[in-house]
């Protein structure tokens, strides 16, 4: 009976043990990593892994130039855009995708996969029919090495991004395109336009984005103008002098942002007060 009451105790030792081991937490070789950007009005999220060259080369000892990738490590990369949107031209619905490549020395094949069962290079499960997408673009050499791959956002536009690829000496990248333009002209034609008391930050905004889209310059000073009528504030009078400026009243734009230096001194805001100032100087050349 002592004998087995030892041989118990002993097993329960073994096992605890082996529990300890198991459940001992150590860094990932290729951690997990997710990236997020609105781009224009689309939220756009990809989800991959990161792995090191650790002394190995890009394109021969990890992933093979001419064969496909899975664009990371371990599970699908992932990319997800909550609206259509537009990839080097290409029209993409909206969803959730597997990004692939298939990188060479003077051109990488992009790949969005709608199968996203799909794990490791080369999966049996591959099946070109379910490929969304296929394009070509041409990598760049980075004067830099980069250890852990990386993916970013860059060159961030109203209504544009790129998607880039980062590692070893490597950089491809990518655009990725958004309806922008009739999702906000939308709003204003609700809320400005046919709206009923529209608050100063209404009209603001709409003048804004007409200044920013080069659309008509006329609608936007009324609306603009319409704004600080009711609650002027320095920022706003700024982007009024702009306006001003850009249809050519070099006068009444320097007398409205002098109006918005006033104000910005008052706030501490050293920058506004900066920002027309150097504004003022180049009108004045213009008179």
């Amino acid at each position: 009976m002592k004998k087995t009451l030892i041989g118990l105790a002993l097993s329960a030792a073994l096992l605890v043990g082996t529990n300890a081991v198991a459940q001992i937490n150590i860094p990932a070789a290729s951690p997990a990593a997710s990236v997020t950007q609105k781009v224009g009005l689309t939220d756009v999220s990809i989800s991959y892994s990161r792995p090191s060259l650790k002394g190995r080369k890009f394109g021969k000892d990890v992933v093979t130039y001419g064969e496909m990738w899975r664009t990371g490590a371990n599970s699908p990369t992932l990319i997800k855009f909550n609206d259509d949107i537009t990839i080097q031209g290409n029209k993409v619905p909206a969803g959730e995708y597997v990004l692939m490549t298939i990188p060479a020395q003077n051109e990488w094949t992009v790949i969005l996969h709608k199968n996203k069962e799909l794990w490791g290079n080369n999966d049996a499960k591959y099946d070109k029919a379910n490929d969304q997408l296929r394009f070509v673009v041409k990598p760049q050499t980075n004067p830099r090495t980069i250890e852990t791959f990386t993916i970013n956002f860059a060159n961030l536009k109203n209504n544009s991004a790129d998607v880039e690829l980062l590692w070893g000496k490597e950089i491809a990248s990518f655009t990725i395109t958004t309806d922008v333009d009739s999702k906000v002209m939308a709003q204003i034609q609700e809320k400005v336009v046919n709206g009923k008391d529209v608050s100063p930050n209404m009209y603001a905004a709409a003048a804004s984005y007409y200044m920013g889209a080069n659309k008509d310059m006329k609608q936007a000073l009324d609306w603009i103008k319409k704004a600080n009528a009711k609650d002027a504030k320095f920022w706003n009078l700024h982007t009024q002098a702009k306006i001003q400026a850009q249809l050519k009243d070099y006068k009444g734009a320097i007398k409205t942002a002098e109006q918005s230096i006033e104000l910005a001194k008052k706030e501490n805001n050293a920058e506004y007060v900066r920002m027309n100032e150097q504004a003022i100087a180049e009108w004045k050349k213009m008179k």
